[in-house]
């Protein structure tokens, strides 16, 4: 399965139909023009595969989102430039009832809550990341070796805190979540930092490595993998937003301002077009 395609956790096959269903429901209710759409499918097993694109004839459409615009901000108040804010908040309810129903998914929000805490990472960026890298599966292993929730690389693992303990290994270390979410969401701190707020790079950067996006003028890559998976990430972060913050009290997460409490949550895509080449993944190469 091609890099941002990987997979939610198992549910019985009909349910995951079921509830896919349900997710494409969101497509009745947000309206048109050049948006961020993310395509689905439940395979045989009853896993859900998410995509930025259609990456075969498997796939529909889980949502229509969005366009990312360069001069418009991600943040709690990001479904606001929708033409229709109360069909844009019952989509984002669907979605995020999707997510809610997962068990697996249930099972490390505390986990997350404590990174997202520490970290001064947004929860919803966090469910995002994890929902794109390892379907909240702690056991998923990439082809490259990258392991847990947030899919880490053992060398980068080692530079952001975590090591064997006792007799378990920094692999089990690595798939537990109590360990693997404090260091991806260290990891992603870093990035963020690195690239001065700019989510789309950190992003590209936890996928391709930050010596690809340094190669790429600090853009996004020239990678079909990590533009897809950027587009992924931002697409589910902009649905897994807060509902209805009481009026005047900042969302779970936000500062005041309502937006990520990142340095700058200003969102500057500048994917090129469709290219050949594929990622060389750094990130899981180190």
């Amino acid at each position: 399965m091609p890099g941002i395609a990987r997979s939610l956790p198992a549910l019985d096959h009909s349910l995951g139909q079921r509830l896919l269903a349900g997710g494409l429901l969101c497509l009745a209710l947000v309206a048109g023009g050049a948006r961020a759409d993310l395509w689905a499918f439940v395979d045989a097993r009853g896993i859900t595969h998410f995509a930025a694109e259609q990456l075969d004839e498997r796939y529909a459409l889980f949502f229509r989102g969005a366009s990312f615009d360069s001069q418009r901000d991600i943040g709690a108040q990001a479904g606001a430039a929708e033409e229709n804010p109360g069909t844009t908040l019952a989509a984002r309810a669907r979605v995020q009832s999707y997510f809610d129903i997962l068990p697996a998914y249930k099972s490390v929000r505390p986990h997350l809550r404590r990174a997202a805490e520490r970290s001064g990472i947004d929860y919803a960026l966090l469910k995002a990341v994890i929902a794109t890298e390892s379907g909240f599966d702690a056991h998923a292993v990439s082809a490259k070796g990258a392991l847990g929730l947030m899919q880490l690389m053992p060398a980068t693992a080692e530079r952001f805190g975590v090591a064997a303990a006792g007799s378990r290994t920094l692999a089990q270390q690595l798939h537990d979540p109590a360990v693997n979410v404090p260091a991806g969401a260290r990891y992603l701190r870093h990035l963020l930092d690195l690239f001065d707020g700019r989510l789309d790079l950190a992003l590209a950067a936890y996928n391709a490595g930050e010596g690809a996006v340094r190669r790429a003028g600090q853009k996004i890559p020239p990678f079909k993998e990590t533009q897809n998976y950027v587009k992924t990430v931002l697409a589910l972060y902009r649905q897994l937003q807060p509902l209805a913050p009481a009026a005047g009290t900042p969302a779970a997460g936000m500062p005041a301002t309502g937006m990520p409490a990142t340095p700058s949550s200003r969102i500057r895509m500048t994917l090129p077009a469709g290219s050949a080449r594929e990622s060389i993944d750094e990130k899981r190469e180190q």
